[in-house]
């Protein structure tokens, strides 16, 4: 298992599923759309839409596109 990255800040989070774990899946409150207290990724970095994110609950770091932000629309 990886560790947290040195640069995740619990201030910088993202709400997306993790593809790994997937620790999302029975939650209610995600699974209405809503922001989670418990199923969060760190935002590492962006560049443009592409988020760089790591999960806290099994670690897994992977991008993620959101569809906002500059870049990637033509």
């Amino acid at each position: 298992m990886l560790p947290i990255d040195p640069t995740a800040d619990i201030g910088r989070r993202a709400w997306v599923p993790c593809p790994r774990c997937e620790d999302h899946q029975d939650c209610g409150t995600c699974r209405a759309g809503r922001t989670c207290g418990d199923h969060w990724r760190y935002l590492l970095s962006n560049k443009g839409s592409l988020l760089h994110l790591q999960c806290p609950a099994c670690t897994h770091l992977f991008a993620w596109d959101s569809g906002f932000g500059a870049g990637g629309r033509s």
